[in-house]
């Protein structure tokens, strides 16, 4: 089991860490890491562990392992398989983590703006986009783009909470995507509450004020079968 420092603290760009397993195909674990895995739509961080002799192995990615904490660090191709034992500085690419982060809250503000089921959703580095079950085309890209602008503006700041597993099955209301159940069995889950706007499981990395986004404005819309319409969003 790792213990995961980001998700309490998502601006925890580095943290000193022993590795605990190298697995058959290289990955590496740690007692402790500030990586966020690949889930829920957002990519895993990439960064450098840092090794206590000098030197340091480059993270490819990271995934999750079979635990529901572990986290599996990939090395890029070609990198030297560390000691089992061995005290390492892990660091993520903190500039892209952040800019994650602005994607992953404003995809939370985009859920609240356009009304309807969402059906999937997806975030890469500076831009993202979510599926929402809508027979119809009802939304428009401009109005869409200046109500995102106003409640980033407006600076509203966004929470962590929990809630446990029989208190979410007595609100389904809260999981607003169609297609990703939270996980469950922990005996809880967490909450992102987007203050005033926003309240749904989410496990991801978001920043602490709405403010912090920046501008943003949509790409497009776009109809993806008989009932989907996907709007992709980037920062600006």
């Amino acid at each position: 089991m790792t213990e995961l420092l980001f998700r309490d603290d998502p601006y925890a760009q580095s943290t000193e860490a022993t590795i605990t397993a190298v697995n058959e195909r290289g990955g590496i674990e740690l007692n402790r890491t500030v990586f966020y895995p690949t889930g829920g739509g957002q990519p895993g961080d990439t960064g450098v562990l840092g090794l206590a002799e000098g030197g340091e192995i480059v993270i490819a990615t990271t995934v999750k392992g079979d635990g529901p904490d572990d986290v599996i660090h990939v090395p890029a191709e070609g990198q030297a398989t560390p000691v089992v034992g061995g005290a390492v500085t892990a660091t993520i690419d903190w500039d892209v983590r952040h800019r994650l982060m602005r994607i992953h809250t404003c995809l939370h503000l985009l859920s609240s703006v356009v009304e309807y089921p969402v059906t999937g959703g997806q975030i890469s580095d500076g831009k993202g986009r979510l599926d929402f079950d809508m027979p119809e085309m009802t939304v428009e890209k401009d109005a869409i783009t200046d109500r995102l602008n106003e409640l980033i503006r407006e600076g509203h700041p966004v929470n962590v909470g929990w809630i446990s597993d029989d208190e979410l099955a007595a609100q389904p209301e809260l999981v607003k995507t169609m297609s990703v159940k939270p996980p469950t069995g922990q005996g809880r889950v967490r909450l992102i509450e987007v203050d005033g706007c926003d309240l749904q499981p989410c496990g991801g990395t978001h920043v602490a004020n709405t403010a912090e986004i920046g501008e943003v404005r949509v790409r497009k819309i776009e109809k993806k079968g008989r009932q989907n319409r996907r709007v992709s969003i980037k920062l600006i």
